[in-house]
């Protein structure tokens, strides 16, 4: 069964979770530093790591050498708070106080939108996608793509011309569309077009769609 990795400092709350979580079938692991936790991950990797909002710096050295989903737990429900947790790597964020039955079926949730897809037919002889190793290259150029960037962009090419919603491209990325997190798929969009630019400054590949949502155009290619 899958196992989870809870980095919390308030045991009362790790002992909900691990209730909840264990109640489900999940075996669990619950550590109270950041440290802890970066060393466990190293030795003996989780599927999926439950960590209070304090921290930020964790994930930050996490995604160094793991694309293991995160959860966030946090007292605050700022905007901004959501929007920096997703952009150092989040996948969810959840508000204290909490359902521990929640956090379980949002556990089971990224986990299931995780899991490996069959790969797909890219049209484009311009793009080479390999999941194996999360590159994509560009007219034969690697891309130095961030895991969401990836995820991202092997999204709009795996179906051109579909214009995909904001809440889609989240779905795509493994984070819940109820998060809070659809404007800042305009800046993975950004950063992605960016990326793209530098292997070819006159291309447009990713078409925007107003009030719609985004789309792959091999024709602007």
């Amino acid at each position: 069964m899958p196992h989870i990795l809870i980095v919390e400092d308030e045991a009362a709350i790790a002992d909900t979770l691990i209730f909840a979580l264990q109640g489900e079938g999940f075996t669990t692991t619950w550590v109270s530093l950041g440290a802890a936790a970066l060393e466990h991950q190293r030795q003996t990797p989780a599927d999926l790591i439950i960590l209070d909002i304090s921290g930020f710096e964790t994930c930050k050295q996490l995604r160094r050498f793991s694309d293991v989903p995160v959860i966030f737990l946090s007292a605050r429900d700022a905007e901004i708070d959501r929007v920096v947790g997703l952009e150092i790597g989040a996948d969810d964020y959840v508000v204290k106080p909490f359902s521990p039955r929640e956090v379980a079926a949002r556990v089971r949730a990224i986990l299931k939108r995780m899991a490996p897809r069959a790969p797909a037919e890219v049209a484009s002889t311009l793009f080479r996608i390999d999941s194996e190793r999360v590159q994509i290259s560009y007219r034969g150029q690697p891309l130095s793509l961030t895991r969401h960037e990836f995820r991202l962009l092997q999204c709009l090419l795996e179906q051109p011309e579909r214009v995909f919603s904001r809440e889609q491209l989240l779905d795509a990325l493994g984070v819940a569309a109820d998060a809070g997190y659809e404007r800042s798929i305009d800046s993975h969009i950004k950063s992605v077009r960016a990326k793209l630019r530098l292997v070819r400054a006159d291309a447009e590949p990713i078409q925007t769609h107003r009030g719609l949502g985004y789309s792959y155009s091999p024709g602007h290619s």
